[in-house]
């Protein structure tokens, strides 16, 4: 289906699978934490950590139908995630999804403000956003966004995978509900971060 540029099993298992469920090693999440990938693409990190962590309650989150369509097949047949077709910026202020998970995760999506105001309206006050990128993340720029999103970023974990690739988990902690004038539109987030 053409969901991944890696496509050799050992990139797939380390790039992938690894770089999903390393996640656990550096936050406690709670048996039966509802979580939320936002941007899964293929199902990363979602996927991956339903199959390493069952408990979990899964939403995989993603705006290409084609993509929504391979992830219910997957859940079918290997590991039930609730696989939905949506924006993160409208379902965001949905009362079913808004405030309802105890982590929301994504993968270099896009830069941290951006991220954080896709991400942290779906995140419980107590609960995590883990924005998982590559290196060379500028953190400062995003550090407005997420406090007046009502996070706290608590901590930064750089890590290098087998492969040599070098990867920065970002942990933000929801301190606050999240205004309801957030999340903006695309276009205006587009435009203008926070």
């Amino acid at each position: 289906m053409n969901l991944t540029g890696i496509t050799d099993p050992l990139g797939i298992s380390e790039k992938h699978f690894l770089d999903s469920i390393i996640i656990t090693k550096f936050i406690d999440i709670p048996k039966g934490t509802r979580v939320i990938d936002v941007g899964t693409g293929a199902g990363f990190p979602g996927i991956p950590l339903k199959i390493y962590r069952e408990d979990i309650e899964l939403t995989l989150l993603d705006s290409l139908q084609k993509r929504v369509n391979f992830l219910q097949t997957v859940s079918e047949n290997t590991c039930e995630a609730e696989c939905i077709h949506g924006r993160a910026e409208e379902l965001g202020k949905n009362k079913e999804y808004r405030e309802k998970y105890g982590l929301a995760a994504a993968r270099a999506v896009a830069s941290l403000p951006v991220l954080a105001e896709y991400c942290l309206p779906f995140v419980k006050q107590g609960g995590y956003f883990a924005a998982m990128k590559g290196p060379g993340e500028d953190i400062s720029q995003g550090e407005k966004a997420v406090k007046e999103l009502g996070g706290e970023i608590t901590d930064i974990i750089n890590y290098t995978l087998p492969c040599q690739d070098k990867r920065t988990l970002i942990l933000i902690k929801k301190i606050s509900a999240c205004p309801t004038k957030y999340p903006r539109s695309s276009s205006q987030i587009s435009k203008k971060h926070l």
